[in-house]
């Protein structure tokens, strides 16, 4: 029983020990870049394993879906068409061969119109393995410029090979495992001092610079990769160039970059799911209350999507109305609250300040339903507030009823492409606003009911405790459910195009398309929360893709449904805050 007792003492203490190896080994690659580096860097990328960032991938959810082979045989048309270059191929089988850690580029100073850039990485093998892959890239780079001239300097033991293009100017060296470059050859000699600890102020590092150090307390020790940005050194040195040019920066933009210490973001892979980090170091902005997320009891089984802010309304009143950029009918809402008599005051007595948004899609239902709330602090002049924005525009007619102590505020829509219903329904305790009066009428007898039926469910709870809690922003998408209401609306859209366009199969079979259950079984909710922590902004996402990588995805699509004003045409003119068509019909 004793020598039991020992092994389990002593296989729990090598567990430990393993664990903090690997973690004090990630830690000091991650700072081993930050000591090559000045500390006045103003951007820095770092991967710290590409090899374990590309395992790490293999094993993600999105990347189990794309291998699936009803995925891969439904892509196998669209992919035949993508042009794929036998030299692109190569140079990643080149950087496999290398064995690459700890890449990094950084931007180190911005002086005039002279921008100081250095690269490295750390590679397994001798110098001579490395250089048979790194010489290739280097003579590509000559062969495409005929006008280069190569030469190689002695500095300290080392051998600095340049190629200069005009005023462009290439430089690199090895210094052990390591491979560093640079566009400014004194740039490059001065890495090369930190690299071999010639440098004796050992202050002068990005390691000991206050904005890194406080911005990388936020990120966790393990990431595929990293992003820091010091806004305070750019705008200071963007300034002197706007001025050389005669383009100054304003006071108001000025004083807001001199807010940011620095931002800094991080991406890992977490049991098969990315997780990113966030952070802006500033002071905080609204010394508001924490994020209570009262508005969950109004989710139910079919939310596909959730969202709860803080929204000083009360504090911006005054702004926002004389904001030009928010639209000219928000600018005249504002305008009917000041010619009501309705002042910041007024709204801060009558509403709280966490708005909240939900989407439900049921399956009987072939587009979603999306609501929107503010907790109700004085229904008297909340009501006064909402009797204003009925006046916004006088050609409008709101219906006005009273039921269970609720009073409802609908308009009727003229004909358009999609039939709305714009309702208000504002209670003692909320004010629910939407688009159809069924899914308003809703949202207000779950709010007054204590079945928790959204926010008890496995799938929100789960998913919520992958993020810390929130203080300022929460959001959460049922990607699965989503994908399942998307799948069953769209598909049959899908199938009736092809039929009238049969140029369609040349670039995909839709006959193949993968069924539904095969997609979500891969799909799990993306979740997001920012809070204040100490001394900056904090946002986390989690999920088969993140809050932000989704939002970059969904902005290249934005851009050109943007172009395309006509979709205004759908929203009723006299709802407030949504834009009105044109007499002629066009906007």
């Amino acid at each position: 029983m004793k020598r039991a007792l020992l092994l389990l003492i002593a296989g729990a203490g090598v567990a430990v020990a393993a664990w903090y190896a690997v973690h004090l080994a990630t830690f000091a690659s991650n700072e081993a870049v930050a000591q090559l580096l000045p500390r006045g860097t103003v951007l820095l990328l770092h991967a710290p394993d590409i090899s374990r960032t590309r395992n790490d991938w293999h094993q993600s959810d999105v990347y189990q879906l794309y291998r699936e082979p009803a995925v891969q045989d439904f892509l196998r048309k669209p992919l035949s068409r993508v042009t794929r270059t036998g030299a692109a191929f190569q140079t990643l089988k080149e950087i496999e061969e290398l064995n690459l850690t700890d890449g990094f580029f950084a931007l180190t100073s911005v002086e005039q119109t002279n921008l100081k850039c250095v690269a490295g990485f750390h590679f397994k093998g001798s110098e001579q393995e490395a250089e048979r892959v790194i010489g290739k890239w280097r003579t590509h780079l000559l062969d495409k410029n005929t006008n280069a001239k190569r030469e190689t300097i002695e500095y300290e033991r080392h051998k600095i090979d340049t190629v200069a293009i005009a005023s462009f100017t290439f430089a690199s060296a090895y210094d052990g495992h390591w491979f560093f470059a640079a566009n400014d050859l004194a740039e490059l000699k001065a890495m090369l001092d930190r690299a071999d600890q010639r440098n004796k102020d050992q202050s002068a590092t990005l390691e000991t610079d206050e904005s890194y150090r406080a911005a990388k307390a936020h990120m966790p020790p393990n990431y595929a990769a990293l992003f820091f940005l010091q806004p305070k050194t750019l705008a200071q040195q963007l300034q002197s160039l706007q001025g050389a040019i005669g383009s100054p920066v304003s006071p108001k933009e000025q004083s807001f970059l001199q807010k940011i210490n620095s931002v800094c973001g991080t991406m890992r892979f977490d049991n098969g799911k990315m997780h990113d980090v966030f952070f802006v170091g500033m002071p905080r902005i609204d010394q508001t209350p924490a994020l209570t997320r009262s508005s969950l009891n109004l989710g139910s089984k079919d939310t596909v999507f959730y969202l709860a802010a803080m929204l000083n309304v009360g504090e911006k009143i005054d702004a926002i109305a004389q904001t030009p950029a928010i639209g000219d009918r928000i600018q005249r809402l504002f305008q009917t609250f000041a010619e009501s008599g309705i002042t910041a005051d007024d709204w801060k007595a009558a509403f709280g300040l966490e708005l909240g948004s939900l989407a439900d899609w049921p399956a009987t239902s072939s587009w979603p339903t999306v609501v929107a709330t503010l907790p109700v602090l004085d229904v008297g002049k909340a009501s006064k507030i909402v009797d204003a924005a009925m006046r916004i525009d006088e050609d409008s007619f709101w219906a006005r009823t009273e039921r269970d102590g609720v009073r409802y505020f609908s308009m009727q829509s003229p004909a358009s492409l999609i039939a709305i219903t714009p309702t208000v329904a504002l209670s003692d305790r909320v004010m629910v606003v939407g688009l159809s009066a069924a899914a308003v009428e809703a949202a207000i007898k779950r709010s007054r009911s204590s079945d928790a039926e959204f926010a008890s469910g496995q799938s929100f709870k789960t998913a919520a405790r992958l993020v810390p809690p929130p203080t300022n922003f929460f959001s959460y998408v049922d990607t699965a459910l989503l994908y399942t209401r998307l799948d069953s609306t769209v598909r049959p859209l899908l199938l009736m195009a092809a039929a009238f366009m049969p140029g369609v199969s040349e670039y995909v079979d839709l006959d193949k398309f993968p069924a539904a259950e095969l997609i979500t079984k891969h799909l799990s909710p993306i979740v997001s929360s920012q809070r204040y922590d100490r001394d900056g902004y904090v946002l986390e996402s989690a999920g088969p893709v993140t809050l932000n990588q989704a939002a970059i995805g969904f902005a290249g699509i934005g851009i050109g449904v943007a172009k395309d004003d006509k979709t205004r045409g759908i929203l009723p003119k006299g709802f407030p805050g949504f834009p009105a068509p044109s007499p002629s019909g066009t906007p």
